[in-house]
């Protein structure tokens, strides 16, 4: 299955690789639900038991089958303004140092009220990277 990966910044002080993210979690492109690496290695291995076609552990979509239809799908939904979506866009734009895009995302997703999305808006104040610095 095709899945886009999700990258969490578990803390700031996280120096050791520079920008390395931690993965914890994937998210699915048809519906943006972010699950665990342990659910979605059950929810394989169901489908492998039962010898069913691999879909989406949420809304039962089937998996797209190469990573361009992911992506295709994935945009659409971060066209529709999908709080996890944004919040992935945004990671991605931070992992590639990108921090005025990662700032967009990330504040598009925190209006939608994505608690993420605050978080990691915390990185960008905390460092003045993108915007200024919180001296407080």
């Amino acid at each position: 299955s095709v899945l886009i990966v999700v990258r969490i910044l578990l803390c700031s002080s996280l120096q050791a690789q520079p920008r390395e993210a931690i993965v914890v979690a994937m998210i699915f492109s048809c519906c943006s639900k972010l699950i665990c690496r342990g659910c979605d290695y059950a929810s394989t291995e169901r489908e492998v038991g039962e010898n069913r076609q691999p879909t989406c552990p949420f809304c039962r979509h089937p998996t797209p089958k190469t990573q361009d239809e992911a992506n295709v799908s994935f945009k659409k939904r971060v066209a529709a303004n999908d709080p996890d979506a944004l919040c992935v866009m945004g990671t991605e734009h931070f992992v590639k140092e990108d921090y005025v895009g990662a700032f967009e995302y990330w504040t598009k997703a925190a209006e939608s009220g994505d608690a993420l999305a605050h978080y990691s808006l915390s990185f960008l104040y905390e460092k003045g990277e993108g915007v200024e610095k919180d001296e407080k």
